[in-house]
């Protein structure tokens, strides 16, 4: 009878691996100095990861931490949070499934995000008296949600005293990138297991046995004989037993096992008798040891190896037996140390191969098939049924596509995108035509493989049957073409489709089929914008529509994208602010995102920032909840532009940080331009054109000049860059490419990067002011047509610049008046530095000291330092001095940095700050650092007097920014 061997190797002490549990040790005290750290541990299946967690757990430098172990091998397949809930038991189900407490405004379960942000609270509550350890085994079989989690925790650990090790089996995929997003956003320790050493094989062996197999001999040169003692036939045992186990402690425990239960000595007849053996050790045992039970004994190992950890009714059903059967069987197996000693589930993942194995191919597909339906009727969640199905060859049975798309659906909304995309992938294999199947797998691979569903999409446009699909599927190929970077192409299929549907629809379309048509006619409108190509042809098919009343979502789409077309065009800021109200005031984030960010993208030229950033705020809320990675960084980006142009500068330094932070540094490809663009732009203003110089490098450019809003925010963002690097000649001509090419796109709004006014003012410094006329009376006239404060204030900034004496000096008081009654407040304090830098040279010290020293304390309030360093300078040779503030110093901290201030005053610590606003520790330490600059206070005990002062009042909102504008959230 084959020995009972302990899958989980009952000898808790450690063989092999002494350098791995090292670094785990190490990187343990690192945690309890409050170094957060991150280890990798992998290997092949029986390696020992398992058994060197343990020791490493059960070892001196855990004594003092909180540890959390959790197996996935032990978790739910498909269900949500499976590893979470092994690392944390009872009190993630509490989390989970508990009240949302965050304020949630929709009923039921909370949203991906807040359900994140609240295990991160659970997380950090243990750290308060102890350092943390989490070690997630198996993570191979982790669940996207799990990992999402762990991933959310390390953005957010630093000084957090908390170690994560993740072990997993390396010939087997993971988690599709999840892992690896982890890995690649931390400084991770990667260890992977090798098989057992020959000495260790020999350590192992005289436990199992009982018996010296001796040490291996010294190395014997050539002119030493072999010798036949007992050393050297021990040797060759260990050697044997080396070979056939390959060195993998499992299966080197299950021969060893077998050998002592056969009285098996270390000598040459066990050196024989290992010969013999041979082959898959571990499958062999077990087949062993199953013959020896009675067979329903077996049919209950079948059952649980099909189904894993389930009810004994559900494996008595799958079995043919009844519960009390199934009781005994387990108990039996048990004993034999096949299943856990913890759990109704097999040991290890070997042992459940090796069950599976003997089961043949027919019989095991006829289980698995019993068993999806078993689990189905038993409403256990859709995707344990789908695992199930997935480990069949081929789906055969009518019934499989439909529960496979279920599955598909649930994970979609748990937020799995990827494992949704695998269950549609094996119903395409069975239904290659399937119209819906493609568009619903390109919908779950649209966020994070948008290549990969443009494509689907394609397939699916050759395939519609009639016109209403074929223009419900252009409409999404056209936003994948975004993505991609296609709208050439997409406008071509989306042109044609609506001729087509607007035959079929007739004269008086349905409501149904008008509605498609206002969409399909919409996103044409928005792949047409995107490139130079295109622009001006979706233009003048813009201008020849009626704007629709923004009733229903189709509607405000298409009222969303004509009121943009037309605010390039700065006709009328007044009806181009009514009609984006008229998206904004009811329109809903997710379907309505784009709507929604293209209508703030026109609000914010209308002078109308407020209400622009209210509608980004809730498009990036959604975003982060619902795990729309491309709808958030784009809409975190374009806030971040804004806050800027408002002179926000700390707050869009935070947004544009977060968006970078989510697409990852390396990024290079088109969907970081806007990212990269937004923290460059914010980057120069705050005195650092060397590291907005180096994100502008790492743009990948191939191809960047077709689109219209990338380009000419890069040549904007490049050209200002070298000049405060004191490249001027090249930031004059990069100025002049921008407004070149913008006039061949028809952008011509003037508050839209004005290279006119930026070029009038480099002309000026370089005292070459003649050159500039041209360019000055080009914007001035655009101003006058756009008449926003904003606009005619940027026009009387461009000609004072230029105009000597005492009209430009006129000219530039103006400027400063109407830039005043604006919300941008940076570009008044630089309307107030040219004011003064006027007025001295014109001998005038006194009004210019003045004006320098507004320029000054704006460009302070704002954040825009390299404005206020030369405000100072200048001021030093008018021979003025700082005065000292004579409003509220409050008023130069914007909304964000008020909050955190009032936060740190009342006691709060930059980890409770961050919770209580759902930003990152980073964030909030930024935003500290701006307060105590502009407060000039050098302490957070010094905040609370400063807050306390007579006349601080509660807030002071940014000239021109609504209060509900100013909550800004940047993680």
């Amino acid at each position: 009878m084959p020995a009972q061997i302990d899958f989980r190797r009952s000898s808790s002490t450690l063989i092999g691996h002494a350098d791995e549990l090292g670094v785990l040790n190490r990187h343990a005290t690192g945690a309890c100095a409050g170094n957060v750290g991150l280890v990798t541990l992998s290997g092949p299946a029986g390696i020992g990861k398992t058994t060197l967690l343990r020791t490493f757990l059960a070892g001196d430098a855990c004594r003092d931490m909180s540890v959390r172990y959790g197996s996935c091998a032990k978790a739910v397949p498909g269900a949500a949070y499976g590893g979470v809930r092994e690392l944390f038991g009872p009190s993630a189900s509490d989390v989970l499934t508990g009240p949302d407490d965050l304020g949630g405004e929709r009923p039921g379960a909370p949203t991906v995000y807040r359900t994140l942000h609240r295990l991160y609270r659970l997380a950090v509550g243990l750290m308060a008296d102890r350092p943390l350890v989490l070690v997630l085994d198996d993570v191979h079989r982790c669940d996207e949600l799990s990992l999402l989690w762990v991933d959310f925790l390390l953005r957010r650990a630093d000084g957090l005293p908390l170690l994560v090790v993740l072990a997993r089996r390396d010939t087997e995929p993971v988690a599709p990138a999840a892992l690896a997003d982890i890995a690649a956003r931390r400084e991770a320790a990667v260890l992977r297991l090798t098989p057992l050493t020959r000495e260790d094989v020999g350590e192992m062996t005289r436990r199992f046995l009982r018996a010296t197999a001796g040490p291996a001999p010294a190395r014997r040169t050539t002119a030493q004989p072999a010798t036949a003692g007992p050393g050297s036939v021990e040797r060759r045992f260990t050697e044997h037993a080396a070979a056939v186990s390959g060195g993998n402690p499992l299966t080197l425990s299950r021969l060893l096992g077998e050998l002592r239960a056969e009285g098996v000595r270390p000598d040459e007849d066990g050196a024989r008798r290992i010969t013999e053996t041979g082959g898959p050790v571990v499958a062999h045992s077990v087949r062993a040891l199953l013959d020896c039970r009675p067979p329903w004994v077996k049919d209950v190992a079948k059952a649980i190896a099909v189904l894993g950890e389930e009810s004994p009714d559900l494996v008595g059903v799958l079995a043919g037996l009844p519960p009390a059967f199934v009781t005994q069987g387990v108990r039996v197996l048990r004993h034999a140390e096949v299943v856990a000693p913890d759990r109704d589930d097999l040991v290890h993942e070997m042992v459940r191969s090796a069950v599976l194995d003997s089961i043949g191919t027919d019989d095991l597909v006829g289980l698995r098939t019993r068993a999806a339906l078993l689990l189905s009727d038993a409403e256990r969640p859709p995707e344990r049924s789908a695992c199930q199905l997935m480990a069949l060859p081929a789906v055969t049975e009518a019934w499989m596509p439909a529960l496979l798309r279920d599955a598909a659906a649930s994970a979609v909304n748990r937020g799995a995108p990827e494992t949704a995309a695998r269950y549609l992938r094996r119903v395409l294999d069975v239904d290659p035509d399937s119209v819906p199947v493609r568009v619903e797998l390109a919908a779950a691979l649209s966020e994070t493989d948008p290549h990969q569903a443009a494509g689907l999409l394609e397939q699916a446009l050759s395939r519609a049957g009639d016109i209403r699909t074929l223009a419900a599927v252009a409409a999404r190929f056209g936003m994948v073409c975004l993505a991609v970077r296609r709208s050439p192409t997409g406008l071509r299929v989306l042109t044609e489709v609506l001729d087509a549907l607007r035959a079929e629809a007739g004269p008086c379309p349905t409501p149904a089929d008008r509605e498609l048509l206002t969409h399909v006619e919409s996103v044409l409108l928005s792949v047409g914008a995107a490139e130079k190509a295109t622009i001006l042809t979706v233009k003048d098919h813009a201008a020849r529509l009626t704007a629709p009343p923004g009733d229903t979502p189709a509607q405000r789409q298409l009222l969303a994208m004509t009121t943009t077309l037309t605010a390039m065009d700065g006709r009328s800021a007044e009806r181009t602010a009514e009609q984006a109200r008229r998206v904004t005031d009811f329109a809903r984030p997710g379907p309505e995102s784009w709507s929604l960010i293209t209508a703030s993208f026109a609000l914010g030229l209308a002078d109308e920032v407020g209400e622009a950033l209210d509608a980004l705020d809730r498009t990036i809320t959604h975003g982060r909840e619902n795990g729309a990675v491309r709808t958030h960084v784009l809409a975190l980006s374009a806030r971040a532009l804004l806050l800027h142009s408002t002179g926000a500068i700390p707050d869009a330094l935070a947004d544009a940080r977060t968006s970078i932070e989510i697409i990852g540094e390396g990024n290079r490809g088109g969907g970081a331009v806007l990212p990269r663009t937004a923290l460059a732009t914010v980057l120069i203003d705050r005195g650092e054109p060397e590291r907005a110089e180096e994100l502008l490098t790492g743009i990948d450019r191939a191809g960047l000049d077709r689109f219209v809003i990338e380009y000419h925010w890069y040549l904007m963002v490049r050209a200002r860059a070298r000049w405060a690097l004191g490249d001027r000649e090249a930031a004059l001509r990069l100025f002049r490419d921008c407004g070149a090419s913008l006039e061949e796109a028809g952008f011509t709004n003037p508050v839209f990067l004005p290279w006119w006014m930026e070029a009038a003012c480099l002309l000026a410094v370089m005292n070459r002011p003649e050159e500039a006329h041209e360019h000055v009376e080009y914007g001035a006239g655009l101003a006058r047509r756009w008449g926003t404060p904003r606009a005619l204030g940027s026009a009387a900034l461009a000609r004072g610049v230029i105009t000597p004496g005492a009209a430009g000096i006129e000219l530039l008081t103006e400027a400063v008046l109407t830039l005043a009654e604006s919300p941008a407040r940076a570009e008044h304090a630089r309307a107030e530095y040219f004011l003064g830098r006027a007025l001295l040279t014109t001998g005038d010290q006194r009004a210019a000291r003045e004006h320098l020293r507004n320029a000054a304390d704006l460009g302070q309030r704002c954040g825009a330092l390299w404005l206020t360093g030369a405000a100072r300078e200048l001021l030093v040779t008018a021979g003025g001095r700082m005065r000292r503030m004579s409003a509220s110093p409050l008023d130069m901290l914007t909304g964000m940095e008020r909050r955190v201030a009032d936060l740190a005053a009342a006691g709060g610590s930059n980890r409770s700050i961050a919770e209580s606003l759902f930003v990152t520790v980073r964030t909030v330490e930024t935003h500290l650092t701006s307060v105590y600059r502009k407060l000039g206070v050098s302490r957070r005990t010094e905040l609370a007097s400063v807050l306390r002062a007579p006349g601080i009042p509660d807030r002071h909102p940014p000239n021109g920014v609504s209060e509900s504008g100013r909550r800004r959230s940047s993680d």
